[in-house]
C-alpha cells in the first residue's frame, strides 16, 4: 500500500463519487477505481459500499480512513518540516478568510507584505467558516481568519482585531438625521440579512438577537455585502455591515451609515495548525496584518 493508494482512499471517501474523486487526484477513473480495489484485496476488507450515483464508506472502512488521513498529515508534517528546513518563504502561505473580511483584509495585507520585504507570498481564498476550517484542518490551507469564538483540534488562535457593526441605510432614510441609532429600535426597521451559512449573519443574530423577530420584518437573501448595500441603496431596508467595510460600501453617497448604541461587534482570530512548519512565515503574516490600518478596527 503505498501513499498514492491511501490519497485515493480519502478522496474517495470525501467526494463519495469515483469520477469526482479520480478528478481530484489528477488521473483517471479506472486508475483510482483499481487502485481501490487492490487495497480493499491486500486488507481483505470491503471499505467502500458501492452504488450507481453514490460511495458510502463500509462501517469497517471509517476507521481505516481515519488512519489513511492522519499518515497523509503526518507526511505532509515531514515535507513542510524539510522545505522549512531549507527556506520558511519558499513556498506561498495559504491563506484563507471569511467573505466579509477578505475583500478590505487581502489588499493592503498584500501591500504591507510587498513593502515589508520579507518575501512572504500568498495564496488567497474567500469562503464560509466551515468551509475554511475544514480545508485548515485536512491541509489545503495552512492559515485562516475567522471571527471568534474557533475551537478546533489542535489548532492554535491568535487575536487580531475587534471591530463594530454599524447601520447602514438609505440616503434619505429618516435616521440619518441621528448621529447614533439605538439598536433596539432595529427591530422595528425592514433589516436585510445575509442568506444561511454566512457567519456575519449569524453574528448579527446573536449580537442583536431582537432581529430574529422583529416586527418590521427581517429578510435574509444576501449573497454578500457588496449585494446587500445595492439592495440598501434601492430603498429595500437598511443592514449592518463591519466598520472594516464601510468606506467602500458608502462611496457614491446613496447609502450612510450610523453607529449603534449599544454597539455590536466582533472579534477576528489568526488560526492555524499547532504543527504547521513554518513559524517564520507565520510571524511574518502576522506583524503585517497587526500593520494593516483598516478603519474602525481595534487591534487586540
Amino acid at each position: 500500500m503505498t501513499l498514492t493508494d491511501l490519497k485515493y482512499l480519502v478522496s474517495l471517501a470525501r467526494e463519495r463519487h469515483f469520477g469526482r474523486a479520480a478528478e481530484r487526484c489528477h488521473v483517471s477513473q479506472p486508475t483510482l477505481s483499481i487502485a481501490i480495489k487492490k487495497v480493499e484485496d491486500e486488507l481483505g476488507l470491503a471499505l467502500f459500499e458501492r452504488h450507481r450515483h453514490e460511495v458510502l464508506v463500509t462501517p469497517g472502512g471509517e476507521a481505516i480512513i481515519r488512519q489513511a488521513q492522519r499518515v497523509l498529515e503526518e507526511m505532509d508534517v515531514l515535507n513542510g518540516a524539510a522545505r522549512a528546513a531549507r527556506d520558511q518563504f519558499a513556498d506561498p502561505l495559504k491563506l484563507g478568510a471569511i467573505f466579509t473580511a477578505a475583500p478590505d483584509l487581502f489588499p493592503p495585507l498584500v501591500r504591507t507584505l510587498k513593502a515589508g520585504g520579507s518575501g512572504l507570498m500568498l495564496f488567497l481564498e474567500e469562503n464560509y467558516t466551515h468551509v475554511l476550517a475544514e480545508k485548515l484542518a485536512n491541509g489545503e490551507l495552512d492559515v485562516i481568519v475567522v471571527a471568534a469564538p474557533f475551537d478546533a483540534p489542535e489548532t492554535q488562535v491568535e487575536p487580531l482585531y475587534r471591530e463594530e457593526f454599524q447601520l447602514l441605510m438609505p440616503a434619505e432614510h429618516a435616521w440619518t438625521k441621528q448621529k447614533v441609532i439605538d439598536s433596539h429600535g432595529l427591530a422595528a426597521g425592514e433589516m436585510l440579512l445575509l442568506g444561511q451559512g454566512h457567519c456575519f449573519r449569524d453574528q448579527v443574530l446573536q449580537t442583536c438577537p431582537q432581529l430574529a423577530g422583529g416586527s418590521g420584518g427581517t429578510v435574509g437573501a444576501g449573497s454578500s455585502l457588496a449585494t446587500l448595500r445595492h439592495m440598501v441603496a434601492s430603498g429595500l431596508g437598511m443592514t449592518l455591515a463591519p466598520a472594516s467595510a464601510l468606506p467602500t460600501l458608502t462611496e457614491g453617497g446613496d447609502v450612510v451609515a450610523r453607529p449603534l448604541d449599544p454597539a455590536p461587534s466582533r472579534e477576528m482570530v489568526l488560526a492555524w495548525r499547532r504543527r504547521f512548519p513554518r513559524p517564520q512565515a507565520i510571524k511574518a503574516l502576522l506583524r503585517g496584518l497587526r500593520e494593516i490600518r483598516l478603519p474602525g478596527i481595534q487591534l487586540l
